[in-house]
């Protein structure tokens, strides 16, 4: 019998059986009906009609409800398959609607972070300068190459997997000769054993020598540092055949290092390729190093005889300009490495304040292993017509790492460090987010007889530089440091890197295995974690495993979030904030703890200030 339940009374059917029970009985009359004569009884139908011409009438209304009413019940004259099909059709259009919903959301958070003031020099601002064409330069590529069709063009990109973005592309260059390198140069890469240029080197080095203005991004390892050094090196040397430096004079092209050990390095390269253009009877070249820890005046040195290059960390350079040791005069080539870490929160002041210094155009160049989208578009109001070369994807970790997760009780770390240590052999290169487990590590390993150094920011320059030689050269098997030496520093031979804890930014984790498995070697990475470490972390760490193709231990795997299935939405794969895998921009702990720090310090007065003016 089919019975329908409403409040005091009990419906029946025409055909159902009388019951003996001494509930009140009525005939069933369907919910159409009923609601029609509600309506009737309110005097609203007749209403309703009349303004049939203007809006729904009342049945049509009816009609809608019942019609919605019907989607979700069981239909008797319609097949299960066809219900389950209609039902599916409505899960997915409501799911596409959810999806739209997050992405309004997340442009709407991308647009209120975004800087709305351009990355230019304040006097560019204020006096509204806008360049509109690249610099030029006299190099041009062979003309067998410029007569080829783009479609061979697109293919040597597509082979490489080189994605490019920009107007008028120079073509991707396959061998040195074709670069049209200067024989000393040749000399030097061939003493370094560099036959053929790597992917970012075949498109990025004839875009520089085209005098474009570029951001490069490309994995960990991948010879960035020649994209930008090289066709310096070309610009400098034609300057000075044309027109000879004079003391005081320069520099010509200026390179911003993150860190004093990267800024280092890249300087001990810049001199190698100089002395190689020396030897082939070359004009005399001259380059200066300007960092913390290192005496003024051997910089000062260098530029009373003319310079033509200087390699600079920001703090020194910016004291450098204001106490007027320097100048930027004749200036026309700037590059920043790992640019991503200077444009970060923090530092745009400091880059906007070394741009007022320049007195004309110049051809600005920006690298990194990671840039997310936020800082990609930031940059770009500071170059003209940029090209964006970019060798996979940004913040991508490199294929030759062999990544291993391990979860480590927080107490057991140091002990399982020998064990580790023990998977290849010397050198290995040990990270530690503090400064202090830097020194207990260190100690530690030297109470075991392993022959260890270590270098953090609490350590005077001349400690640092010691020990990073020493470490490069051989002479120890252990480097144990913070993130100062993860950004762009090369060492040779390097087979493992271990991670004593998870850094609290996955960029930090991709700079630091990208130590090893450079050159196409192949290294491993060991890392650290255990319930202290932030899930969304674990999260972006877990995506990243995936994307490299790597065993994700089963601790990891397990871990899940919500907002999971928005992840491959849009154009944009993870957050377009700070590039993790493992969350969206909705759900950024980078920006959150960026927001609450803004947020904190709203309202602070200045009581140092001389007057209530300056309040």
């Amino acid at each position: 019998m089919s019975e329908f339940k409403v409040p005091h009374k009990r419906y029946r059917r025409d055909n159902d059986v009388e019951s003996n029970s001494d509930d009140e009985y009525v005939p069933y009359v369907p919910v159409r009906e009923r609601k029609k004569q509600e309506l009737l009884k309110l005097g609203r139908l007749s209403k309703l009609k009349e303004e049939s011409g203007k809006v729904k009438t009342s049945s049509e209304e009816l009609d809608d409800d019942e019609t919605e009413g019907q989607v979700w019940g069981r239909k008797s004259n319609i097949s299960l398959l066809d219900q389950h099909t209609e039902l599916k059709k409505l899960a997915e259009a409501k799911k596409e609607s959810e999806m739209e919903k997050q992405l309004k959301e997340e442009e709407k958070i991308l647009e209120s972070v975004a800087e709305k003031k351009a990355l230019m020099g304040v006097a560019e601002l204020a006096k509204g300068i806008q360049y509109d064409d690249p610099i030029k330069t006299s190099w041009t590529a062979p003309r067998y190459i410029l007569a080829m069709p783009e479609e061979y063009h697109e293919n040597v990109r597509l082979k490489l997997r080189i994605l490019v973005e920009g107007e008028e592309i120079p073509p991707p260059l396959q061998s040195f000769r074709e670069m049209k390198l200067n024989k000393g140069i040749m000399a030097g890469l061939s003493q370094k054993g560099i036959k053929k240029p790597t992917p970012i080197q075949i498109q990025g080095i004839p875009t520089v020598l085209s005098g474009r203005d570029m951001i490069g991004i490309a994995f960990t390892g991948s010879g960035k540092t020649l994209v930008f050094v090289l066709p310096l090196l070309m610009f400098c040397l034609e300057q000075e055949i044309r027109l000879p430096f004079k003391p005081n004079e320069g520099p010509y092209g200026l390179i911003i290092c993150p860190s004093r050990e990267l800024a280092k390095q890249t300087f001990d390269i810049i001199n190698h390729y100089m002395t190689y253009l020396e030897r082939s009877n070359y004009p005399r070249l001259r380059s200066c190093l300007a960092i913390g820890g290192i005496p003024v005046f051997e910089s000062l040195d260098i530029i009373k005889r003319g310079v033509h290059i200087m390699v600079a960390t920001p703090g020194r350079l910016m004291d450098m300009l204001d106490k007027k040791m320097i100048n930027l005069e004749v200036c026309r080539y700037l590059c920043m490495d790992e640019a991503d870490r200077m444009i970060d929160m923090g530092f745009e002041e400091d880059v906007r304040t070394i741009f007022s210094f320049f007195q004309g155009q110049r051809q600005t160049l920006l690298f990194s292993a990671t840039m997310p989208k936020k800082i990609q578009n930031f940059a770009r109001s500071a170059l003209v017509k940029p090209i964006t070369i970019n060798v996979g994807r940004a913040g991508a970790a490199s294929m030759n790492v062999i990544q291993e997760v391990e979860y480590v009780k927080q107490e057991a770390k140091v002990v399982y460090l020998l064990e580790c240590l023990k998977k290849t052999t010397p050198p290995v290169l040990i990270f530690a987010e503090k400064k202090q487990d830097v020194d207990a590590i260190h100690e530690y390993l030297l109470l075991k007889g392993v022959e260890a150094v270590a270098i953090h920011g609490g350590k005077d320059q001349e400690e640092r530089s010691k020990s990073v030689d020493a470490f490069r050269k051989g002479q120890k098997d252990v480097l144990v440091a913070t993130d100062v030496a993860s950004k762009g520093l090369d060492f040779e031979e390097i087979q493992h890197v271990i991670n004593y804890d998870m850094p609290d930014d996955v960029e930090n984790y991709v700079h630091r295995i990208g130590r090893t498995g450079r050159s196409g070697k192949t290294g491993i990475a060991t890392t650290f974690i255990n319930k202290a470490n932030d899930e969304s972390v674990l999260l972006d760490l877990k995506h990243l495993l995936i994307e490299a193709r790597q065993n994700v231990p089963l601790f990891l795997s397990e871990l899940e979030s919500e907002n999971e299935k928005y992840l491959q939405l849009g154009d944009e794969r993870g957050c377009s904030y700070c590039g993790g895998l493992g969350h969206r921009i909705t759900d950024c702990p980078k920006l959150e703890a960026i927001q609450t720090k803004q947020a904190s310090n709203i309202g602070r007065r200045d009581y140092l200030a001389t007057s209530a003016a300056d309040y």
